[in-house]
């Protein structure tokens, strides 16, 4: 009795898919949203490799460091302004959501109009952990805080409302595992 082989199924392996571009000096979102979108932890570390900013590192420091212990109080972002709506007050974590959504919603908007990012305003944000500037009374370091947001592009500004409440893996599909294999230079803990 003679027995037949089975034929081999051959595998095809895909090629896997570039990261895309983005311009020179990206949104934090921009960056985030590209990391967040890969689906294996070696293309997250890849992506995060190929937009490697000091920026990105110290908002993952602040996000995913034990030690790193905010002084700017957890939750909504209390917020109101005579330049905005007429009569309407109301917290900036609803503000940048509305603005989220309108962006969402209307893809024609430019994302550069008038607007900071994290990239340049990254320096400040040692003001609002403790062992950064313990000097600053709460008023002023929350002020700060809120100046700092209303200049930032609405989707930069949730990301750092995320991170100071160290909740970036909320909206973010990102990792301190992704984090610490892309960026083995951080060194973490023993911050405060």
């Amino acid at each position: 009795m003679t027995t037949q082989k089975k034929p081999r199924k051959t595998t095809v392996k895909r090629a896997s898919t570039p990261i895309p571009d983005l311009p020179p000096n990206p949104f934090t979102f921009e960056v985030f949203d590209i990391v967040s979108k890969q689906r294996s932890a070696a293309k997250k570390v890849e992506a995060l490799k190929k937009f490697e900013h000091d920026s990105l590192k110290a908002l993952f420091i602040w996000n995913f460091d034990e030690s790193v212990i905010s002084l700017l109080p957890p939750g909504e972002v209390p917020y109101s302004s005579m330049k905005d709506e007429q009569n309407n007050t109301g917290t900036l974590t609803t503000r940048i959501g509305q603005q989220v959504n309108t962006l969402a919603h209307n893809q024609t908007t430019h994302v550069n109009e008038g607007h900071t990012t994290l990239r340049r305003e990254w320096t400040k944000l040692y003001n609002f952990i403790k062992g950064g500037n313990d000097s600053l009374n709460g008023l002023r370091r929350e002020t700060m805080f809120i100046n700092i947001l209303t200049g930032l592009h609405p989707l930069d500004a949730e990301i750092l409302c995320l991170v100071k409440d160290k909740k970036l893996s909320d909206k973010y599909k990102i990792t301190r595992a992704n984090v610490e294999t892309a960026y083995p230079d951080i060194q973490w803990g023993n911050r405060s």
